[in-house]
C-alpha cells in the first residue's frame, strides 16, 4: 500500500474533519499514547486547526482515502499547556512553529510519508516566517506494563530530521488512557529544530 502526502486547503480540512478525528483515535490507541478517545473530544480538539489563522494540515491519501495526517500552527495559537512552559523559561512562544500530531495507519509506515510530513510542516513554518520548529512527545516509564517488547523509540528518526530534545523544557497534558475511567496528566518533553 502506498500513500501520497500533500497540504490540505481549509475547505478540505472541514470536509475531512470526521476522518481526521477517527485517524487520531485509531493511531493514538497504540503505544505510547494509549489514548481512549471519543468523537466529541476530537471535535473540540481539532477545532483548533480550523479556528487558528496559522493552522496547517498535511494529509496522506491512498486514492481518496485519508490514511494519515500531520498538523501544525504557531505555538502562540496552540493550547496553553504547550505554550505556557516557554514563557516560564523566558522564551517567546511567538518565535516557535508547533507541530501537533503526526499520525499514519500502520500499513503505510516506512515509505517516507513521515519524512514528508516533517518537510511540509517545515516549509509552512518558513512560509509563515518562523525559523524554529518544535513538538512535544509523551514520556512513559520504561517499566510501563503496556510497553511492547519490540517498541523502537522515534528518537533516532527525529534526530535524523535535525531535532534535539530541549533540556529543562517540559509540560503535561491530560487524556484518558485505555482502561482508565478519568483523564490523567501525562508528562511531555519537547524536541526542537532551528531551520536557519
Amino acid at each position: 500500500m502506498a500513500a501520497k502526502a500533500r497540504p490540505l486547503t481549509r475547505e478540505e480540512i472541514g470536509d475531512r474533519f470526521e476522518d481526521m478525528a477517527r485517524l487520531r483515535i485509531t493511531v493514538f490507541r497504540a503505544w505510547p499514547y494509549l489514548y481512549d478517545g471519543d468523537m466529541d473530544y476530537e471535535r473540540r480538539y481539532l477545532e483548533t486547526y480550523l479556528d487558528a489563522p496559522g493552522a496547517f494540515v498535511c494529509g496522506a491519501f491512498d486514492g481518496a482515502t485519508l490514511v494519515g495526517m500531520a498538523t501544525a500552527s504557531p505555538l502562540s495559537e496552540h493550547k496553553e499547556e504547550f505554550a505556557g512552559p516557554f514563557a516560564k523559561l523566558g522564551l517567546d512562544p511567538d518565535a516557535f512553529f508547533y507541530f501537533g500530531e503526526s499520525v499514519l495507519l500502520p500499513g503505510y509506515r516506512g515509505q517516507g510519508v513521515g519524512i514528508r510530513f516533517f518537510e511540509e510542516r517545515e516549509a509552512e513554518a518558513r512560509r509563515q516566517g518562523f525559523s524554529k520548529c518544535i513538538f512535544s512527545a509523551v514520556i512513559r516509564p520504561a517499566d510501563h506494563p503496556m510497553r511492547p517488547t519490540d517498541h523502537v523509540p522515534l528518537d533516532g528518526f527525529w534526530r535524523n530530521r535535525g531535532y534535539e530534545r530541549v533540556d529543562g523544557l517540559s509540560t503535561s497534558y491530560g487524556w484518558k488512557d485505555l482502561g482508565e475511567t478519568v483523564e490523567t496528566e501525562k508528562p511531555m518533553e519537547y524536541w526542537m529544530r532551528d531551520l536557519r
